[in-house]
């Protein structure tokens, strides 16, 4: 997993998906890589509120998305979706998907 680190003022956490291929594996993942609070609830849904609630400054990057997009695309679709949509509630949010 690549090594998260801070750029003029931003934080940038990389999470690397290219061996996730289910739900779990995915909430997994982003609870490593994400400085999220304990109570987080590990679907769409809490997702999102972590990242309108602390994301502010955040640039998430998911890596390597071929595999879990294969095998859950509604749900990547809805991922993909739910960002944009806190992208545009939280203006020093980034968040971009890289195959």
């Amino acid at each position: 997993m690549e090594e998260n680190r801070e750029r003029e003022g931003r934080n940038i956490y990389i999470i690397d998906l290219s061996d996730v291929s289910d739900r779990k594996g995915l909430h997994d993942r982003i609870q490593e890589v994400l400085p999220l609070p304990d109570y987080y609830g590990r679907n769409l849904d809490a997702l999102y509120d972590a990242l309108t609630e602390f994301g502010n400054g955040w640039d998430v990057r998911f890596t390597g998305c071929g595999l879990i997009r294969e095998c859950l695309p509604a749900y990547m679709d809805a991922l993909g979706r739910l960002c944009r949509q806190a992208r545009e509630e939280m203006e020093n949010l980034t968040v971009t998907f890289e195959d």
